[in-house]
């Protein structure tokens, strides 16, 4: 059996050891392993892959017990297991297409039961891949129930983390709150130095010479939380803003891949502020 065990406390002397000699102790045997201290918030993380004969109880019991007076944020899971990610979008398909495509690869270690968007333009897009789509339109002044769908339907299909793969529509701090740390989001990390429309003719006008797109997670302050992969592209006096915007286009969407794929993996560690991630 392939098991991911993931470790959060605080530093303090015996943790390595304790969990390597928990898994020796169920018959396990260290097959992948990364740690980090983080020496401002005097946080320790690690990440350990491991086979066993034993069964998965026993397995998450030996670790539950060696790891116990460390009081950490303990995750055991099949290395094999699927997160359920919950796909939310509006017009825009560059982000949605290529998640579509890596998953029907297999590269995507996901499950995607379900896309919802405000409008229905993309329907046929998801329809095709066999996954269903439902179109919750966001009317003035009935974001609140528009949301409570949201999360009836995350409640309902048991959905592990939601995707906003260019959903244009700012969540609520309420619905970012029952959500925290579950959210992840892509966009141009032109922000906030180019905010409102058109920002890539915004930049274009200013001559900017490097693009770029940050994926993070969603908090109550928009485009502000914990970033978990970012990527640029240089440019130059010659670049369009049609330039401009169809290499942001494939910025967006490789950064939102990947961070889609760290955070199935089990890879990000949130910390206050910012997140430790292990390539």
């Amino acid at each position: 059996m392939d098991l991911i065990a993931t470790l959060q406390c605080p530093d303090q002397p015996g943790i390595v050891h304790a969990i390597t000699t928990a898994i020796l102790e169920c018959g396990g045997n260290i097959i992948e392993n990364q740690q980090f201290t983080d020496p401002t918030t005097n946080t320790f993380v690690m990440r350990t892959r491991f086979e066993t004969s034993q069964t998965f109880d026993a397995a998450s019991d030996s670790l539950n017990k060696g790891l116990a007076k460390f009081t950490p944020q303990l995750k055991v899971r099949l290395a094999s297991g699927k997160p359920r990610a919950l796909m939310m979008v509006t017009k825009e398909s560059h982000c949605l297409r290529d998640l579509l495509y890596l998953y029907e690869l297999g590269e995507l270690p996901i499950e995607i039961p379900l896309v919802i968007s405000n409008h229905s333009d993309l329907r046929s897009l998801v329809e095709s891949h066999g996954i269903p789509f439902l179109e919750l339109p966001v009317a003035a002044g009935k974001k609140e129930a528009q949301e409570a769908q949201v999360l009836a339907e995350i409640e309902k299909l048991k959905i592990d983390f939601v995707v906003l793969a260019r959903y244009m529509q700012v969540l609520s701090p309420e619905f970012c709150q029952k959500l925290s740390g579950k959210i992840i989001n892509i966009h141009h990390s032109f922000l906030p130095g180019f905010k409102g429309a058109k920002p890539y003719h915004q930049a274009h006008e200013r001559g900017v010479k490097i693009i770029g797109a940050t994926a993070h997670f969603v908090t109550r302050d928009l485009d502000e939380g914990p970033i978990i992969e970012q990527d640029i592209a240089h440019v130059t006096h010659t670049s369009t803003p049609e330039d401009l915007i169809s290499l942001g286009r494939d910025i967006e969407r490789r950064v939102l891949a990947k961070a889609v794929k760290l955070y199935a993996e089990d890879r990000i560690f949130l910390l206050a502020n910012k997140t430790v991630v292990f390539n």
